[in-house]
């Protein structure tokens, strides 16, 4: 019980986060656009990456799909951490900590999902 408040409490942690960045990337700020600039993928990926978030966050409000949520914005942060490593710079720290927040929550998630998904039925080998 107090395990499933603790993840519950860190997955609207993660998804404020989520919902929280992606506002200036859909917004324009220019230090977003600047930096989905120097990516070189156009800015149609600035509008694409806050959509994900979006969706990822959302997702980590409905029980059944919270596994598949903390899965989509643990790839977010993969692509954020190569993002940071290899073209933009700066530190990769917050992405890392995030990456971790979704892996767990993905982790308790999606081992509670059989049995939070009517009709899922579980083969034994």
């Amino acid at each position: 019980m107090k395990k499933n408040v603790a993840v519950w409490v860190l997955q609207i942690a993660v998804a404020a986060v989520f919902l929280v960045a992606a506002l200036p990337k859909l917004a324009g700020v220019p230090v977003m656009v600047q930096m989905f600039g120097a990516l070189g993928l156009g800015q149609w990926f600035r509008y694409f990456t806050a959509a994900v978030e979006i969706g990822g966050a959302t997702l980590l409000f409905v029980p059944a799909l919270a596994g598949i949520g903390a899965v989509v914005l643990a790839t977010v942060m993969v692509g954020a951490i190569l993002a940071h490593t290899l073209v933009l710079g700066g530190s990769a720290v917050p992405a890392i900590v995030l990456l971790a927040a979704t892996i767990t929550i993905a982790w308790f998630r999606i081992q509670q999902a059989p049995s939070r998904v009517p009709g899922l039925i579980q083969t034994q080998a």
